[in-house]
């Protein structure tokens, strides 16, 4: 090795001392992330090969990042974070307001906005296929609305939802049609005659307000044109057995009418029932503001014509909101399997367990011991005929 060559090596192991000095006096501030193995300088593979004579005490420390990178470094994953999350939240825009939709009638949909009510479209970007429903938005859902500039809005987003009712839709199994949005309550209004009681409708009503977490209330109504109370009474016995409200009016003469506004006060409460039932002539009983038209019942056929034709959130004057929806002839019970229709049917429950079979279907095998329940009355046959009618519908 020449002069010039020693030299140049010397002048590498001052700077690297000092720099060897610089780093241990910062020792201390070194987070975890620094105290990585050092990394050795070039020029001292070139002057002595590998270095392994020298030992790693003679090895500095090279400065990856200057004195504040690491402050930056971590300002720039802050700001990162919270873009992030503001990315997450609902854009909107700074003029939206927040409204509940009240109305909803072909692609047009009425939503109220601190007391006025704004007749509004849809922002093309809301796909209610994308998130499995046909429509994307329904009556009772909150919006944000956004003014288009023509005296009307524009339904920019649907926030999150609680309380869904949805049925199945003809056509298109994979999608379900929301009925409505955000409700505390299910009325299930029934009728003594014109129609007649149908409890297998009763019963898949009361399941898709249990898999909607949805306190149901079943109402019978037109009970005037039963020949005595205790027909009425033994019907409605096998739901109020099991804990359901049942409620026995007439619109027509106004029984029960008081028990029922004190039910909906305070609730967002969406009805369900076949159309004739009296679901519309009840509610005007109940608050005579309302003035819905109402229709008589098809004599030939025991149905009512649809006076409801589309859905409608109305407020009650003792506050809370009623939801009346067009009836629903079929109501399907989407994503349920047959093996799992058991649990809605708690009396059913109890004496499925002890039949002499697991799988028992409670049809014909030997040792049954729900039917045993329903030839002594300990489950009611008018359920159990519901139940096995019910689950012939499902998917095994």
């Amino acid at each position: 090795m020449n002069s010039e060559e020693i030299q140049k090596v010397i002048k590498g192991f001052e700077k690297e001392k000092r720099k060897r000095e610089l780093g241990k006096s910062k020792k201390s501030h070194r987070g975890p992330r620094e105290t990585r193995s050092p990394r050795r300088k070039d020029w001292l593979d070139l002057a002595y090969g590998d270095g392994d004579d020298y030992g790693e005490e003679e090895l500095a420390f090279e400065r990856i990042m200057p004195r504040d990178e690491g402050d930056r470094r971590k300002a720039v994953e802050t700001a990162i974070e919270r873009e992030s999350a503001r990315q997450d939240k609902p854009a909107s825009r700074p003029d939206s307001l927040e409204g509940r939709v009240v109305e909803v009638s072909g692609d047009l949909f009425r939503v109220r906005l601190d007391g006025a009510t704004l007749l509004c479209s849809l922002r093309g970007s809301l796909a209610g296929q994308e998130i499995g429903f046909m429509n994307a938005v329904v009556v009772g859902d909150r919006v944000l609305v956004a003014g288009d500039g023509g005296g009307r809005g524009v339904i920019e987003q649907v926030l999150p939802r609680r309380g869904v009712i949805a049925r199945s839709n003809p056509g298109a199994e994979a999608l379900q049609r929301l009925v409505a949005a955000n409700v505390d309550q299910l009325l299930i209004v029934a009728s003594w005659r014109s129609p007649h009681l149908w409890p297998e409708l009763i019963d898949r009503y009361l399941i898709t307000a249990q898999r909607s977490a949805i306190r149901p209330l079943i109402a019978v109504n037109k009970i005037d044109l039963a020949d005595g109370p205790e027909e009425v009474e033994e019907a409605v016995t096998p739901y109020r057995a099991l804990g359901y409200a049942v409620l026995l009016t007439s619109a027509s003469s106004g029984q029960g009418v008081d028990t029922l506004r004190g039910q909906l006060a305070g609730q967002v409460t969406a009805l369900a029932g076949l159309s004739g039932v009296g679901k519309s002539t009840l509610l005007n009983a109940v608050d005579p503001g309302f003035d819905l038209r109402t229709g008589r019942t098809n004599e030939a056929k025991g149905q009512g014509r649809h006076t409801t034709t589309q859905a409608v959130m109305l407020p009650l004057r003792g506050g809370g909101y009623v939801i009346d929806t067009p009836g629903i002839r079929e109501f399907g019970l989407v994503g349920l399997r047959r093996g799992q229709l058991t649990g809605f049917y708690p009396e059913i429950v109890v004496q499925a367990a002890r039949c002499r079979f697991a799988d028992c279907s409670h049809e014909s095998e030997p040792g049954c011991a729900v039917r045993e329940a329903v030839e002594v009355g300990a489950i009611s046959a008018m359920r159990f005929d519901s139940f096995l009618k019910i689950r012939d519908s499902l998917p095994a």
